[in-house]
């Protein structure tokens, strides 16, 4: 009668499926990836944004272009950077990249120039 099954197939046990232990190692990448990548940007992300929201006049930041300079005006979308006496700078708000602390730009700026 083993016209239709072989008899070694028809007399093999039936195949065991997975249960939780099979979804753990795929859980536990995932779990990894979103500590590892995606907490660690969005964080960064939300701390850019406050920063950002607190520009005012007289701040001391460096852009991502690496040019320190104090803010002179804020708009919605563009800051004036004053970079050296009496030159501005119009830069996009999100060029801004550090803040800095109080006095950096007028010490960098009492410093004698040499080449």
């Amino acid at each position: 009668m083993s016209f239709f099954i072989s008899d070694a197939a028809a007399a093999a046990p039936a195949a065991q499926q997975p249960g939780i232990e099979g979804m753990l190692f795929p859980l536990a990448i995932l779990l990894a990836f979103y500590f590892l990548f995606l907490r660690p940007q969005s964080k960064r992300a939300k701390e850019q944004k406050e920063m950002l929201a607190a520009l005012s006049k007289g701040t001391e930041v460096v852009t991502t272009g690496g040019v320190l300079g104090k803010v002179a005006e804020v708009d919605e979308n563009f800051v004036c950077l004053e970079i050296s006496d009496g030159i501005f700078v119009q830069v996009q708000r999100h060029a801004i990249a550090t803040l800095m602390p109080k006095g950096t730009y007028k010490a960098l700026q009492k410093k004698p120039k040499t080449l």
